[in-house]
Order: C-alpha cells, then sequence, then structure tokens
C-alpha cells in the first residue's frame, strides 16, 4: 500500500510530500492556490501542490517515485490523489519580492512549510495587481478574513508593486465581506 492515501487531507499530502523530500535532503515550500485552499478552509479549491525547492535545485524523482507518484509532463500523479505535484522554479517570490521566511504546520504525516497568511495574501494580490485577476482578490480576502495579517507590510508592498489604488480595494473588500 503506497502512502498517499484517499483518505488525507490535501495539508496532510502536502506535509508527507514535503518531509519525504527533506529526508532526500531537498528542502520545499508549499505556494500557490493549495496554501489558499489550506488557508481558507477549502472555499477555494486547488488540486496543485506547487512546492518551490528552496536552495540548490535537486532531482525530486526517488522521493516522488518512493511515495508512489510518477510524472506526467510537469506534473506529478498519484492514483489515491487528485492532488497534482508540480515544481515551479524558485526562488520564492510574491511580486518583485523575495520571501526567505515561511510557515510550519505540523501534520501526523510530517512536516509542512508554506507560505504564512500575511504572503499568501501576498502572492494573490499580485495576481489581482499584476494581471486584473478578480479570483487573486477574493482569494486574498478569504485568507485574509480567516488569519492575522500584517496589513502594514501588505501595504508596503504593495507600493513597491505600484498598486496602492488596488491595495484600496482589498481593504475596502475586507473591511465590507462578511
Amino acid at each position: 500500500m503506497s502512502p498517499v492515501l484517499k483518505s488525507m487531507t490535501r495539508e496532510e499530502v502536502a506535509a508527507l510530500v514535503c518531509s519525504t523530500l527533506e529526508r532526500h535532503g531537498i528542502r520545499v515550500v508549499l505556494s500557490g492556490g493549495s496554501v489558499v485552499s489550506i488557508y481558507s478552509d477549502n472555499e477555494y479549491e486547488s488540486y496543485d501542490l506547487d512546492f518551490i525547492v528552496r536552495g540548490l535545485a535537486k532531482n525530486t524523482a526517488l522521493a516522488m517515485e518512493e511515495l508512489g507518484f510518477h510524472k506526467h509532463g510537469r506534473h506529478w500523479r498519484h492514483a489515491d490523489t487528485a492532488l497534482l505535484v508540480e515544481f515551479p522554479p524558485g526562488p520564492v517570490f510574491v511580486g518583485d519580492t523575495a520571501v526567505t521566511e515561511f510557515a510550519r504546520r505540523a501534520t501526523k504525516f510530517g512536516v509542512l512549510y508554506l507560505l504564512a497568511p500575511t504572503e499568501c495574501v501576498m502572492d494573490r494580490l499580485a495576481g489581482y495587481y499584476h494581471w486584473n485577476d478578480p479570483q487573486g482578490l477574493d482569494q486574498a480576502v478569504a485568507v485574509a478574513r480567516r488569519h492575522d495579517v500584517n496589513i502594514a507590510k501588505i501595504k508596503a508592498w504593495s507600493k513597491r508593486e505600484n498598486a496602492l489604488e488596488r491595495f484600496h480595494d482589498f481593504v475596502e473588500r475586507l473591511s465590507t465581506a462578511p
């Protein structure tokens, strides 16, 4: 039986992958839509687990195959989960800002490193700011409503991204959200 079971949550699968890679000397951080899924209690669901390798790029194949994942194009798939694992190129950035500190969540399947709530909000706002993605704004609000985020840090970052006007859209939506 493979360690990735149909009954595992997104966070548990991500923690198992993260911990297995760590055992192989590969440090990764979860970014993207699955972080939003975790922080929004699945209000927004993503089926991609986007892990960015921290440090020197290493071959992930041995660790992924150990878990029963198989490579299909740019994704890794497993028969027992609908979640797809991908390794977008690093380093970790939100907009033009490098991220070097991450949240840590322990599960019974291992430790997961992921963007912290503030950086998750910034990541989603980057899509709204630069690609006019309204879903990015919705996702940023969903995360900020559920977690303490550093609004001053987000505002300063938004200023550096030349998006203060759009930052005000976020603040307004956050204050009127149910």
